[in-house]
């Protein structure tokens, strides 16, 4: 048959192999299906699916707990170190100022002691008369340490600290606290309540009131110190220091300076057991 007749459209149908219909996809199981039934997730869904719940290994625990015990360390030591010095950021300039004039003034006590014992060496040294002059200056040393050992009276100027505690709320330590204040401004001589102050001086709560080296005492506490008032009354009323603490405690406090105080009560001169001079 001749194919002079056909159009080239058919002629390029039949050079061109029959198309075949593509197959259906099969059906890969319950998986599949599961897969197509379900909605689309958007970004922000797909990453809390990946992040919840939270899967936490024990080495994540571990770490956490770690980081939580370090992290509660620096904050317990930061609240330490700020209210340390939250009395003196709360001062104002006039507290602030006495109390560097305190200071100066224990600064200048050291230097005037400092310079007082080289005195008496330099008078050791170029005395005519050493001999006497030793004699001299140990009757005197011995008077000074009788003070301090409350074997013998005393007098001069100083204050008078007086503690009204009509609720009860004073204890041993704060009154302790008020003795260790009135040694560093000073004081040269304490006695409290009638009992002589000395370096092995203790307190302790008894019942309603306190014991001072066993002799029990009750309020009003009254203090009687010989030192340089000017420096012993600032030394109290200090920001955050005795008469604050102890007002705080719902006690009245009264500090009066006097030209004149008599410290009389004594105590027995005590030998040591175990000590002695490194002199013998």
């Amino acid at each position: 048959m001749s194919n002079e007749g056909e159009t080239p459209e058919n002629r390029l149908r039949r050079e061109l192999p029959e198309e075949v219909p593509a197959a259906a996809p099969e059906s890969s199981g319950p998986e599949q299906r599961d897969e197509k039934d379900e909605p689309s997730l958007t970004g922000r869904q797909r990453l809390v699916k990946g992040v919840w719940p939270p899967r936490v290994t024990r080495a994540q625990l571990i770490v956490a707990l770690l980081l939580f015990g370090l992290g509660f360390g620096l904050a317990v030591q930061v609240a330490s170190n700020s209210d340390s010095g939250s009395a003196l950021r709360g001062a104002r300039q006039e507290d602030l100022v006495r109390i560097l004039d305190e200071l100066d003034n224990r600064t200048q006590r050291l230097e005037d002691e400092k310079q007082g014992l080289e005195d008496q060496r330099t008078e050791l040294e170029n005395s005519s008369n050493q001999a006497a002059e030793a004699r001299k200056q140990t009757a005197e040393k011995e008077k000074q340490l009788g003070i301090l050992a409350g074997t013998v009276a005393a007098q001069g100027p100083g204050i008078t600290l007086t503690i009204n505690d009509t609720k009860g709320t004073v204890k041993a330590d704060m009154l302790l606290d008020a003795i260790q204040e009135l040694r560093a401004a000073g004081a040269e001589a304490i006695q409290v309540n009638g009992v002589r102050v000395v370096a092995s001086t203790y307190l302790a709560d008894s019942g309603t009131g306190v014991s001072v080296d066993g002799n029990k005492i009750t309020q009003p506490y009254r203090f009687k110190v010989i030192g340089k008032p000017q420096d012993l009354e600032p030394a109290l009323n200090i920001p955050g220091g005795v008469v604050q603490t102890l007002e705080k405690e719902q006690a009245t406090v009264t500090v009066e300076r006097a030209t004149k105080i008599i410290v009389d009560a004594l105590r027995a001169a005590k030998q040591p057991d175990y000590a002695r001079s490194s002199s013998q």
